[in-house]
């Protein structure tokens, strides 16, 4: 247990008796902010293939993603079970029978014990709603909701499409049928000072929300904010001012939500900036020294 926060195997340590895995899928479904829906060209710092695992390919089946993704984890954790993870673009923009038709399909498969659904707040119809409640009677279901910030200024310089009340709503209706929470927050957006990051940590606060994950700026290949970081250099944290801001944050969130994770790390050969040249573990070791000396 973490002295300084709840950590996220806590939390799920209360869902499952045992190790759980994610395994992501990709469904094949696009956003609304690109396909015209709400708008185009999608979020500016967002290229799909930064956090997509190689064996999550839509021309595969829900079943042969999944089982991929066993064979990939099962080699070093032959014990270990799994949660589906529907993570690519927005799985739910999709036709709600179709997307259930998916989650029976990665229900069915040997060792999965849960499902876990990232998608925007603003692609969480009723119907769906109602059939993951009833999903999440007889198989854990989570929701995670990729809110970025609660500033709609921010939301609307970086093509977001959705605004910081439509994720509480989506928060709201979520909780209210027994489904736990998520949200994501990235640090660093354009244009936000620390205050402003710390106003979307009080946000969060305020809503029924049981995990979070938060991650650093990025600038990766392929992405609009590429193009404006070659015109005009875009700021990103040092590892210090991350590491600083991170104990403010933890000392700043309900202490009953549980931190998925403080970091991303973008593959190598897309990553621009920050370039820390540090591994994750590394990164967690060097937060918990400052936390030990700051909290």
């Amino acid at each position: 247990m973490n002295p300084y926060y709840r950590d996220y195997a806590d939390f799920l340590g209360e869902i499952f008796p045992f190790k759980v895995q994610k395994i992501s899928i990709n469904t094949g479904n696009i956003c609304p902010n690109r396909d015209g829906t709400i708008g185009v060209g999608g979020c500016i710092y967002c290229n799909n293939s930064a956090f997509t695992p190689g064996y999550a390919a839509p021309q595969l089946s829900v079943a042969e993603q999944i089982g991929r993704g066993v064979e990939f984890f099962g080699r070093k954790y032959p014990d270990m079970r799994y949660l589906a993870y529907f993570q690519s673009h927005t799985a739910t923009h999709s036709n709600v029978a179709q997307f259930v038709e998916n989650l029976r399909e990665a229900a069915s498969q040997p060792g999965v014990a849960g499902i876990v659904i990232g998608t925007r707040p603003d692609c969480m119809p009723y119907a769906l709603l109602e059939r993951l409640a009833e999903m999440n009677r007889t198989l854990p279901v989570i929701v995670e909701y990729g809110a970025e910030s609660a500033h709609d200024s921010t939301l609307r310089a970086i093509n977001r499409c959705h605004t910081w009340a439509q994720t509480a709503d989506a928060v709201r209706r979520t909780a209210a049928v027994g489904i736990p929470v998520g949200l994501h927050l990235i640090l660093g957006l354009p244009g936000e000072t620390e205050e402003m990051m710390l106003a979307s940590v009080d946000a969060l606060n305020a809503l029924e929300v049981s995990t979070v994950k938060f991650h650093q700026l990025q600038v990766v290949k392929g992405t609009r904010l590429e193009r404006i970081h070659r015109e005009a250099p875009v700021r990103t944290f040092t590892l210090d001012e991350y590491i600083a801001l991170c104990v403010k944050v933890v000392r700043r969130l309900r202490r009953d939500i549980a931190i998925d994770r403080f970091t991303s790390q973008s593959p190598d050969s897309l990553l621009i900036a920050p370039r820390w040249g540090i591994k994750n573990y590394q990164f967690t070791h060097i937060l918990q020294n400052a936390l030990r000396e700051h909290c």
